[in-house]
């Protein structure tokens, strides 16, 4: 087995020389196997990681998101929770434009990985990345569902700032996308939990959502524009400076219509 793997390595340096990227992605997918059989997981991994980076280059979107996820199981045999979670977090970064649900999976998967192992503070930027990928899809209930999840894990390792600006972005989000009783809803939900009740971020939300109460343009632009709103991640800034989106006088008439008329004839 030596000899062979010997083999696929003086195949990679050659191919490296000629740049014949097919060549060195298939060399490396024989080393990573090679070194499977002898029971070395993180030098199979590292070479998975190799061939998954040239199925990049190639275009290989399929082998892009099938090696590293490869590469990912090899590195949580060796134990190794942080490596396994950046192996898919690069399949997702990789496939962001071109396949931008697998990148969502595969940054879902990245998370979970970390969770598992008890490091949700090493997933903020996996969160970050997925609300970006949803917002810009318009998928602003998605995107509030992966915030008010941040929040959670934030919440397990007392990363409190992280926790109350997730919560606030997840209500900004709900605001863009016009749906105010989503928003409320997730405000009053939200408030359960004291450290948001307490903050910043909290007070800022309690203050946008009166503004849209009163139907006061100004004083939501306003808001929009405070220390606390600043703060946030840039894809939430960008929306909250576009707020309101909808018709404020519309959004009056919609709450009307959700209150249930009284029936006269019921009166008990």
């Amino acid at each position: 087995m030596e000899c062979r793997l010997e083999d696929c390595y003086l195949v990679v340096r050659a191919s490296w020389f000629r740049k014949d990227n097919e060549k060195a992605k298939a060399a490396f997918e024989k080393a990573s196997k090679g070194q499977e059989i002898i029971s070395s997981p993180w030098d199979a991994a590292k070479h998975m990681e190799s061939a998954a980076a040239l199925a990049k280059e190639l275009g290989h979107w399929n082998e892009v998101s099938d090696h590293y996820r490869r590469a990912s199981e090899l590195y949580i045999e060796c134990g190794r929770s942080q490596p396994a979670s950046d192996a898919v977090a690069k399949a997702a970064s990789a496939l962001e434009e071109v396949v931008p649900d697998e990148a969502v999976r595969l940054y879902t998967d990245a998370c979970v990985i970390l969770e598992e192992d008890g490091k949700e503070h090493m997933a903020f930027d996996l969160y970050r990345a997925v609300t970006s990928i949803h917002v810009k899809l318009g998928r602003y209930t998605d995107a509030a569902t992966v915030l008010l999840r941040w929040g959670v894990a934030a919440d397990k390792c007392n990363a409190v700032n992280s926790q109350c600006k997730a919560y606030l972005s997840a209500i900004i989000v709900y605001l863009y996308a016009h749906d105010f009783q989503q928003a409320q809803k997730c405000y009053n939900d939200c408030s359960q939990i004291e450290t948001f009740l307490n903050s910043d971020q909290n007070r800022c939300a309690s203050k946008l959502l009166s503004a849209y109460e009163e139907g006061d343009t100004e004083e939501i632009k306003r808001v929009a524009k405070s220390s606390t709103i600043s703060n946030l991640d840039h894809v939430i800034i960008r929306l909250a400076r576009k707020l309101p989106t909808g018709d404020l006088k519309e959004l009056k008439g919609d709450e009307a219509k959700e209150e249930e008329p009284l029936d006269e004839n019921d009166l008990t």
